[in-house]
């Protein structure tokens, strides 16, 4: 059977603050350990009234504390913010507390909006795209195998510990599986945004995929939004939320707080909105455990990905919960 993982933005629901988003977003790890879910990754947002974390390795630490079995990791660390030696050292501390624990998840989008990312890289040098490099010292750091010809060849990433997290190259575009293939990297593909095609992409990571110390096959993920409810008329309801969200997000604009149902429901939509809103459903997969269960393995069946990650932004924490349980029981998961 197919791992199923989950991906959580902490999204701030209409009418919640941030500390109260961040003890759902603990609630909602819990809970997923509790259920067999492979993993539970947390993203990296900066200047957002709409997400509650801009931290990952900080709140990593937090729900691995909080947790016993599942693997914690980023979705992901914009690595070309950083030093790729402070990102190994704050990782390789993450596994030392938590030994086999622990995934790196990496991208290179911004995060933010041009302002953050000034300010994030206010006094470095970015003159040239240096993620693939970086991606290469990162794993050098992780492992202690720096080339002998590297300008920092005899630097360790403390501590030294025995083991290594697990290191994922994350995207949404094709070049993006293309970086991952020739790292040797593991590969998550964002299909519940951006327009680069899914299957496309998983083909052409695998296809151009180089053995590496990280891995020596291909190993995949698809991260796809995913909102199931008893009834088919329920989850489509919570879905009303989802709906709007993306929609802002679509016309440029990123609302302040995740809407509610009510919200969402009352929304004056034009025709043109209702039209995105369709266009937009396709990707996603909405209804009950059942109809969840056959979408996601007929998705898979083109995307012959090792593992689905589920995103289910649902404003109602208890009905978010549910949906989580439902699918874990559809899959079979304990």
């Amino acid at each position: 059977m197919i791992k199923l993982g989950i991906l959580d933005q902490s999204q701030i629901g209409e009418g919640r603050t941030a500390a109260e988003t961040l003890a759902e977003t603990t609630q909602l790890a819990q809970e997923a350990d509790k259920l067999g879910y492979t993993r539970y990754w947390v993203s990296e947002h900066h200047a957002s009234q709409a997400l509650a974390h801009s931290s990952p390795e900080v709140l990593i630490a937090h729900l691995a504390a909080k947790t016993t079995r599942i693997r914690l990791g980023s979705g992901g660390i914009m690595l070309p913010h950083y030093s790729a030696y402070k990102v190994a050292e704050n990782f390789r501390l993450l596994e030392a507390l938590h030994p086999g624990r622990i995934d790196i998840g990496l991208g290179r989008a911004p995060g933010g909006m041009p302002i953050s990312t000034r300010a994030l890289q206010e006094g470095k040098y970015t003159g040239v795209d240096q993620y693939p490099q970086q991606v290469a010292d990162l794993t050098g750091y992780l492992y202690d195998a720096l080339p002998a010809d590297h300008r920092f060849a005899s630097l360790h990433a403390a501590p030294i510990i025995p083991t290594a997290p697990e290191v994922w190259l994350l995207g949404s575009s094709y070049e993006s599986a293309r970086i991952a293939a020739q790292q040797g990297a593991a590969f998550g593909f964002a299909q519940f945004f951006g327009n680069a095609d899914c299957t496309e992409a998983l083909r052409i990571y695998r296809e151009h995929f180089q053995p590496s110390r990280l891995n020596e096959q291909a190993c995949s993920l698809a991260a796809v939004l995913v909102i199931c409810a008893e009834t088919s008329e329920e989850a489509n309801l919570l879905a009303t939320s989802t709906d709007l969200f993306f929609l802002s997000l679509m016309r440029g604009m990123l609302l302040p707080s995740f809407p509610s149902v009510e919200t969402a429901m009352n929304y004056p939509y034009t025709e043109m909105d209702y039209a995105m809103i369709r266009d937009g459903r396709h990707k996603r997969i909405v209804g009950t455990p059942q109809q969840v269960k056959e979408e996601i393995l007929k998705l898979n069946e083109a995307y012959r990905a090792d593992e689905i990650m589920i995103v289910s932004p649902i404003h109602n924490v208890e009905a978010r919960i549910r949906s989580y349980r439902l699918v874990a029981e559809a899959f079979e998961l304990q």
